[in-house]
């Protein structure tokens, strides 16, 4: 009698490791949607860098974080890979056998678009952005292994089709990449008809004091500065950060240094890190206006409210959408 040929470790074992890669996958990228959603994700970086890429304009689609459609990724991948073993082969053969495939070549169409999506996000943030986010490089990493395991994961009857699909499922995946990231570098030019200042700058500024203000100061500009500073309100930043750029877009070249600016970066021009450590400080901008923090951008209405300016109100920037 001929010995039945045995089945490769990595043909059982398969489904259970990418739903492991997966389940890791989506806490990872759950966490950081939670904490963005709750506040900022760059308030749990780790380096530097991890912040320049998730305060940076790649780190959205539509509004939205990217770590969003990351969980949903994850998790789709994780339930395709799991929910078949629930199953039973002796009384569900034939239903089994075509969820098994079906699952199969689902995992590997979403494990191309993953990818890719990585690759292209990889590429920006080395080369772009110039910076090193240790969350996304995990999340690249586990991208890989998924792509990976879902090659050699089973006995594929034709593989010439197979790479067919991943090709053509990689390029549309890069398209899509290249067209929702499209207006990423062409900000909106200022003095447009919506008065929309321009959007944050991706990549390093040229220098330790920051990207160039493009916009130009009015009276009320300079005033509410002057007031900011007079009723002890502190702006704290870090010259690398995009969405501190787009503040002082907001406010102007001239009115800028009327600001209580407080560098937070140890790198950046008259750095003051123990005063942001002192005051807490989670993530960039943060304004502290009479004792209360308020992270994020705020247009200058916003400042003016909460300071009780009473000046004059006919600022000239604009956030895009406000």
């Amino acid at each position: 009698m001929r010995r039945r040929r045995s089945t490769p470790w990595i043909y059982r074992w398969s489904r259970y490791i990418i739903g492991a890669i997966a389940v890791l996958g989506l806490l990872e990228t759950a966490f950081l949607t939670v904490v963005e959603f709750t506040g900022s994700a760059a308030a749990v970086c780790p380096t530097t860098g991890c912040q320049i890429v998730l305060e940076s304009e790649y780190a959205k689609i539509f509004g939205l974080p990217l770590t969003l459609f990351g969980f949903l990724g994850y998790t789709t991948m994780a339930i395709l890979a799991l929910a078949p073993l629930l199953l039973k082969e002796e009384t569900q053969k034939d239903l089994k056998s075509q969820v098994d495939n079906t699952s199969w070549l689902l995992m590997f169409a979403i494990a191309s678009a993953m990818l890719v999506f990585s690759l292209y996000l990889t590429y920006v943030m080395f080369f772009t952005l110039q910076a090193v986010c240790p969350y996304c490089l995990g999340s690249a990493v586990f991208s890989v292994l998924l792509f990976v395991l879902t090659i050699i994961g089973r006995d594929w009857p034709d593989r010439g089709q197979l790479f067919f699909t991943g090709i053509i499922v990689g390029m549309i995946t890069l398209i899509g990449a290249l067209g929702v990231y499209a207006n990423v570098n062409n900000p909106v030019a200022n003095g447009s008809a919506d008065n929309s200042i321009v959007q944050p700058p991706a990549g390093r500024p040229p220098s330790n004091a920051g990207w160039p203000i493009s916009t130009s100061s009015g009276e009320a500009e300079i005033a509410l500065a002057q007031h900011l500073t007079a009723v002890g309100a502190k702006n704290y930043s870090a010259y690398w950060c995009p969405h501190c750029h787009e503040q002082k877009e907001l406010f102007g070249r001239e009115a800028v240094s009327e600001i209580d600016y407080i560098e937070c970066d140890p790198g950046g021009k008259n750095p003051q890190p123990q005063l942001c450590q002192a005051a807490q400080i989670q993530g960039y901008p943060t304004w502290i206006i009479n004792g209360e923090q308020y992270p994020g951008v705020r247009s200058l209405s916003e400042l003016a409210a909460l300071s009780g300016y009473q000046g004059p109100s006919n600022f000239k920037n604009v956030l895009p959408g406000r």
